[in-house]
């Protein structure tokens, strides 16, 4: 077994739909490579980068690649997944590190809750997309309809605006 800098928590696999990595497309140039992190080949932000024409490398930690560890040799241009929530801190700090433009699929509640997050947001560049109803996941196979939380993409060096707001055709 691999060394890891973190263990995979079950409460973090929520498997992005289509609908939800659409609104990114009209920010992100052509001919853009983009690193996903924390998705295997079946990902939806690797299917529905691929169909609209960027260049994608995709990593996970099951496949020995872990993103406290690991970065493409490859040039990318953007770094965008779903990361694992429980470890949004430490994933913020390190894309941060990198100084390379991100957009992240995360849970909004307490973004600002701790002192780590508030310094970290507070001295660097960021934005939010927010969405104006809550994403569905996927989770062991099956529609997470309904989930109890709102998500949001905390980006940097993406959008046009701090604040961007986005409708979600979720058909």
């Amino acid at each position: 077994m691999p060394n890891h800098q973190f263990k995979q928590n079950k409460q973090d696999e929520y498997y992005t739909k289509r609908y939800a990595i659409l609104p990114l497309i009209k920010y992100l140039p052509k001919n853009s490579t983009i690193w996903c992190p924390f998705d295997k080949t079946e990902s939806k932000f690797v299917e529905v980068f691929l169909e609209f024409g960027y260049k994608v490398i995709h990593s996970h930690i099951n496949t020995g690649q872990d993103f406290f560890l690991y970065e493409p040799e490859e040039k990318y241009d953007y770094i965008i997944s779903n990361p694992p929530y429980s470890l949004r801190e430490r994933i913020l700090e390190r894309l941060f590190l990198l100084q390379k433009p991100f957009a992240m699929l995360i849970n909004d509640a307490g973004l600002f809750d701790s002192k780590k997050r508030f310094q970290l947001l507070s001295n660097n560049k960021f934005e939010i997309m927010v969405f104006d109803s809550r994403i569905d996941y996927e989770k062991n196979g099956e529609n997470m309809n309904g989930v109890p939380f709102k998500s949001i993409y905390l980006c940097s060096n993406i959008l046009p605006l701090q604040y961007v707001f986005e409708i979600l055709n979720k058909t």
